[in-house]
């Protein structure tokens, strides 16, 4: 199939998102739970090196975005970097992406309506977690099944509530730092304690990066939205860059703050039950900003939730479209959406959720799970990268990234570490590779299936 046939047949998508909005919609993907809940099993691997594990990760995350980039401009389409590795790796690798991509946002959406569940447990301590998260993934079905204009208006709204929270919370973290109007807590937290800045060593720091991944996991939703941006040419590799720097800002000085204000060993946790941001305005004797916090961490959730959910939906559209997935999935609503993409994503979503009913781990099963298809997406995409640039002149590239291919090798190779690590964790990570490998091989014997009855010829 030629390439542009794979990106028109995704034709009909609204063309309505503005560049703030896309860059606000990359934003409420990435800072969810794995800020401000993931944060706490990361201290609790790392301590106060974790900030080496979110630089690691951060890399990982550049990389990415560069070699994503190139790609959404030449082509902005819904299917995105599944239907860039369709065109540039082959049919089973657009098969395999996709899906996977779908299943993982699926869980990673069920892990973020757990986490909402377990913030309101703050406020309402008596009340099921289960219920709390099959409720709010209830809602942001009825979002996404909007206009999108009306979905990016909402997501910006939501996403910059909890930027503002960040900035808030990293200046009050220097007030409490140095003394501006309160005692000053120093830097003592960052090494004195037992164990010193390496509490658990570099293996400790490596077991922080898996989490810190996840943390940035969302980021592609950018490239995504290209096949809905009005300027997809000027606002993708605008939005990509600025959220990418933006982002590490973000992480680094919050956990900075994070670590040097609160003991690591207060913020860090195996089973998080509280996130870490709301502790230290508790450990600080300030009743209500901890109340305040605790809100901004929920519209956190909510926000990732109601973003990954929209990527889910495009995939889910992007494979009907392409004959991968039954047809009505592919079609579009009065207002321009994929409906049925989005219910039958919410349906999925709404069984990951109802884990929480099953296991307090719940949260780290689904993270794991999630975990697993995000990493073998992310090494889908720069795989794909290295044969686009081989079909494609680097000379006539409205973005390129540099260090090529040097970048997206080491990118590769860090990511697959990861993956081998967590198959030989004996904690609970180990689950990505028991639910993982199995649904891979499932996907592939699937694709076999599928490609028999779309090369069988026409009975006569």
């Amino acid at each position: 199939m030629a390439d542009q046939e794979v990106i028109e047949r995704e034709h009909g998508l609204q063309k309505g998102l503005s560049t703030a909005q896309i860059t606000m919609i990359g934003l409420g993907g990435a800072i969810g739970t794995g800020l401000f809940m993931g944060s706490a099993i990361a201290i609790g691997y790392a301590g106060p090196a974790v900030l080496l594990s979110y630089l690691i990760a951060a890399f990982i995350a550049v990389v990415m975005v560069f070699s994503l980039s190139e790609m959404a401009v030449t082509h902005p389409a819904a299917g995105s970097f599944g239907a860039y590795a369709e065109m540039y790796l082959g049919p089973w690798s657009g098969f395999v992406v996709r899906y996977t991509y779908w299943m993982a946002q699926v869980i990673a959406i069920g892990g973020e309506a757990v986490a909402a569940g377990v913030y309101m447990t703050f406020w309402f301590p008596d009340m099921p977690v289960w219920l709390w998260s099959l409720g709010f993934a209830s809602i942001l079905v009825y979002v996404n099944s909007l206009a999108v204009t009306n979905f990016g208006t909402f997501e910006y709204w939501f996403a910059l509530i909890k930027v503002i929270a960040i900035v808030l919370f990293v200046l009050f973290g220097i007030a409490n730092i140095f003394g501006l109007g309160m005692a000053p807590s120093g830097f003592h937290n960052l090494t004195e304690l037992p164990g010193g800045f390496l509490p658990n060593g570099l293996s400790g720091v490596w077991m922080g990066v898996l989490i810190a991944v996840f943390s940035f996991y969302g980021i592609e939703i950018v490239a995504v939205t290209s096949g809905e941006a009005a300027d997809p040419r000027t606002s993708i590799p605008r939005a990509l860059r600025t959220m990418a720097l933006r982002l590490l800002l973000f992480y680094v000085l919050a956990l900075g703050i994070m670590v040097t204000v609160l003991p690591w060993t207060q913020a860090g946790a195996t089973v998080v039950e509280q996130s870490p941001f709301v502790r230290v305005f508790q450990n600080a004797g300030i009743a209500q900003a901890a109340g305040i916090m605790n809100f901004v961490v929920i519209t956190a959730a909510l926000s990732s939730m109601n973003t990954n959910l929209y990527l889910c939906s495009r995939m889910l559209f992007s494979l009907a479209r392409g004959g991968y997935a039954p047809a009505v999935v592919g079609r579009l609503g009065a207002k321009g959406t994929p409906v049925a993409a989005t219910l039958v994503s919410g349906a999925c979503i709404l069984l990951s959720a109802s884990v929480a009913k099953l296991t307090p781990l719940a949260y780290n099963y689904l993270f794991g799970i999630a975990l697993f298809g995000g990493l073998t997406v992310w090494i889908f995409i720069l795989v794909t990268h290295l044969q686009f640039r081989r079909r494609q002149p680097a000379s006539q590239l409205a973005v390129r990234m540099p260090l090529f291919p040097y970048m997206q090798l080491a990118g590769i190779a860090l990511l697959a570490a990861i993956l081998v690590t967590m198959g030989l964790d004996r904690e609970f990570w180990n689950v990505a590779w028991i639910v993982g490998v199995p649904w891979l091989a499932l996907l592939s014997i699937a694709y076999l299936f599928w490609k028999k009855r779309r090369v069988r010829p026409p009975a006569t």
